[in-house]
């Protein structure tokens, strides 16, 4: 633990030498410190260019307790865990555990490395009933996962966990089973998902596909939106890396808004509602 204090005051040295390390997390301006941490790091390596703000967001509340959002540059997102009984208070509360893990981001031990990437398919495996041998095979959920892993050497945890985030919502969408009912490879799934950021276009079609869920099963998009705002509140309490809970809650809230805007939308056809629409984006 003293090795890692140390480590993170050096980073705070580096990135931001005008500030004191011990008394970074005490002053109650981290709001600017966040903001200055990521400027630093955007002109000294241009870490993720085309993202070049910290936006926050407050949910709309008449009364405490407050919550607010933070989202980094590259789509990490995190919120005030604390109960906060004023706007303000909960946007530095978001902006210190966000400002936590860039810091954190940038020890060594949080960039992909060979051994990085041999611990974590040692862990992979031990947690599943795969093989180390499976780790050669893309076809396998583990060779998946190394796969990725591999693609991305070198980079930082938050910087994969935006390519990790695109897969979670795929799986959770059913699109990746029904990409590899079309005999599409985990491989090229990977290599093609990896040339894109989760943006307007991808979550519109995840919403279409919702949109087609609900009229096979209807309800399920009311009971997935509760579900997914529980695990959302449930990780912000937690201090945990928020954006696929937050986004699963975008998708699906698009999906009813759409629905109830249009009570009987017309579709052109419904290939454009189901994962034809997600492979037309390819």
């Amino acid at each position: 633990m003293d090795r890692t204090l140390e480590s993170l005051r050096h980073i705070i040295a580096q990135v931001l030498p005008h500030r004191d390390p011990a008394l970074v997390f005490k002053d109650l301006n981290v709001v600017s410190m966040l903001q200055e941490f990521w400027e630093s790091k955007q002109q000294q390596r241009a870490a993720f260019p085309s993202e070049g703000v910290v936006v926050y967001e407050s949910l709309p509340s008449s009364g405490p307790p407050f919550v607010s959002y933070v989202t980094l540059p590259g789509g990490s997102c995190f919120g005030n865990f604390q109960c906060c009984l004023s706007r303000a208070e909960a946007r530095r509360d978001a902006a210190k555990v966000a400002l936590i893990n860039s810091l954190f981001n940038e020890l060594p031990s949080r960039r992909i490395t060979k051994e990085f990437i041999m611990e974590s398919v040692q862990e992979a495996v031990a947690s599943t009933s795969g093989t180390l041998d499976d780790a050669d095979d893309p076809s396998t959920s583990i060779g998946a996962y190394h796969y990725m892993l591999e693609s991305n050497m070198g980079k930082t945890m938050l910087e994969f966990q935006e390519l990790m985030t695109i897969f979670q919502l795929l799986h959770w969408n059913g699109s990746l089973k029904a990409l590899r009912e079309t005999k599409c490879s985990r491989q090229e799934v990977i290599s093609y998902y990896s040339q894109y950021s989760l943006d307007e276009k991808m979550r519109s079609h995840m919403a279409l596909d919702w949109i087609m869920k609900e009229r096979e099963s209807p309800g399920i998009l009311s009971q997935e939106l509760r579900m997914a705002l529980r695990q959302l509140e449930e990780a912000r309490k937690a201090g945990q890396e928020l954006r696929f809970y937050k986004e699963k809650k975008e998708i699906l809230s698009l999906a009813l808004t759409q629905i109830y805007s249009d009570p009987d939308p017309s579709s052109p056809s419904d290939d454009q509602l189901s994962l034809a629409a997600l492979c037309g984006y390819h």
